[in-house]
């Protein structure tokens, strides 16, 4: 389907001009395009691969506090652990990937200094409880690792496919337009010219007679 405008010689040469800025364009936005992909399958994969690394220590730390649980009363086990010795808060940032805006988050750790990282005495707890608090503790940071990859990931999702569409776009719509239009209007002076040529051809031959 070309577009409805006049066939003259300064409409060919602005839509020429359109034309060679829309493959320009497209080929920046698929290039775009791919680099994005490369980065989203290293970010697929690095997603997997924590994924099933935190859910394997979540697990075993699960594991401990069940059996502390089992060996402790309710009551022991929550006064044991209700008042935490340090305070934690979350810095977000941003980073550029890409024209991505993906978050970098970071953990501000508050204590005192020398402080243990287990909120209770050791008389009336159980070892397994130890390792169940170590075990979080030390996953932590995995765990904020995998929610800025997963975000970084939906993110980086939401531009591919929006790339997707201008690239599709332009691939299908606008530069067949801009190609189809150009030819018809080519195809039309190329008619005038030679109208042209044929009525001062006449006009000759009249004058000749």
């Amino acid at each position: 389907m070309r577009l409805n405008v006049n066939p003259t010689r300064m409409e060919l040469t602005r839509l020429k001009k359109r034309l060679k800025v829309a493959v320009r364009g497209h080929k920046l936005l698929k290039d775009k395009q791919d680099e994005l992909m490369k980065k989203f399958i290293e970010l697929i994969k690095k997603n997997d691969e924590l994924r099933k690394s935190v859910e394997g220590e979540l697990t075993e730390s699960l594991k401990n506090f069940m059996m502390a649980k089992a060996v402790m009363s309710t009551e022991s086990l929550e006064e044991a652990i209700i008042m935490p010795t340090e305070k934690i808060s979350l810095n977000v940032s941003k980073k550029n990937v890409m024209s991505v805006n993906v978050p970098v988050m970071e953990f501000v750790r508050e204590a005192k200094e020398g402080a243990s990282i287990y909120p209770y005495g050791f008389a009336a707890t159980t070892g397994e409880l130890d390792s169940a608090i170590k075990k979080l503790y030390d996953i932590m940071p995995h765990l904020l690792e995998l929610a800025e990859v997963e975000k970084s990931c939906q993110l980086m999702a939401d531009e591919i496919e929006k790339t997707r569409r201008r690239v599709n776009a332009l691939e299908y719509v606008m530069i067949p337009q801009l190609q189809e239009t150009i030819k018809y209007i080519t195809m039309k002076l190329d008619e005038n010219e030679r109208g042209t040529l044929t009525r001062l051809m006449k006009v000759k031959t009249m004058i000749q007679k």
